[in-house]
């Protein structure tokens, strides 16, 4: 969706989708506006609600049927197994995409790490195409007349030209850009602190056989987890820049996390992508 700065201004019902790699302000952007007029939609929160919601259970309780003590109690339907995720807690999620490598340690054989990859893949297109429904369903039954877009992090590897039609038809695409200043501030935070991520499936092809040559591991099922986590996400992170450069340039605006850490509230909000909109015309 493309439009000018006044017509931004004057939107009275204003929809927006935040398009940004992970680290880059999206989430705590999001929540600094009023809950009472915008609606929040996280991408990830209705993955691990609706479309893995039964994999994620299923990957639970698989562990919880390695315990003797706890077998016996789900045998005999005395305790069941739910998934208490929240849009600020989304370990559920992350717990079951998981990491490749070593098994004993964590870690998940080849053929099943890219099987649950597969699966986030699919569950997060679905997810952005149900964004016009929710924005529908924000107004019709709760009465908000705006609407925030909390994307995942990895939208722009899914290589779907439909989801990124949809979001621009429907919401105003905005690309929180990481200047160079902060980019090794994020690629160092991500390497102490591994978490899963998602791969598209060629990149993870090519940087896996790389990993393997430089490491010189037998197998995968011999990598430990987070050794591989954190020497993949620099290039993740360089890959996926031009691909969300792209994006906001074909489909939407691009504004400064420096500039975004700097916002206090809505009104601050709407004035920065009114500039971007201003500037960007």
């Amino acid at each position: 969706m493309k439009m000018s700065s006044q017509e931004f201004l004057d939107w009275p019902s204003k929809r927006i989708t935040l398009l940004a790699m992970s680290g880059a302000g999206k989430t705590t952007l999001a929540n600094k506006l009023p809950k009472s007029k915008w609606f929040h939609y996280s991408g990830d929160y209705r993955i691990g609600t609706r479309y893995l919601h039964e994999p994620i259970l299923d990957n639970i309780k698989r562990q919880a049927m390695s315990v003797p003590f706890l077998r016996d109690l789900l045998l005999s339907d005395s305790i069941y197994i739910s998934n208490k995720i929240t849009v600020d807690n989304l370990a559920s999620v992350s717990t079951f995409l998981s990491k490749l490598g070593d098994p004993a340690k964590g870690g998940l054989p080849l053929q099943e790490f890219k099987f649950r990859q597969h699966l986030h893949h699919q569950a997060e297109i679905a997810a952005m195409k149900d964004v016009p429904e929710f924005i529908h369903k924000a107004e019709d039954i709760y009465g908000y007349h705006h609407f925030i877009n909390d994307a995942g992090g990895s939208v722009c590897e899914l290589d779907s030209p439909d989801v990124l039609e949809t979001l621009a038809q429907n919401t105003l695409i905005i690309y929180i850009k990481i200047p160079e200043t902060l980019e090794q501030t994020i690629i160092e935070r991500a390497k102490t602190d591994p978490k899963p991520l998602y791969y598209r499936e060629a990149f993870l092809d090519e940087k896996l056989a790389e990993f393997m040559g430089l490491k010189n591991y037998a197998s995968t099922e011999s990598i430990p987890p987070d050794e591989f986590v954190s020497w993949i996400f620099p290039e993740l992170f360089k890959s996926r820049l031009p691909r969300y450069q792209a994006i906001a340039d074909q489909y939407g605006y691009t504004v400064d996390a420096n500039d975004v850490a700097t916002i206090k509230n809505e009104a601050d909000f709407i004035q920065l992508v009114s500039n971007a909109l201003a500037n960007q015309s």
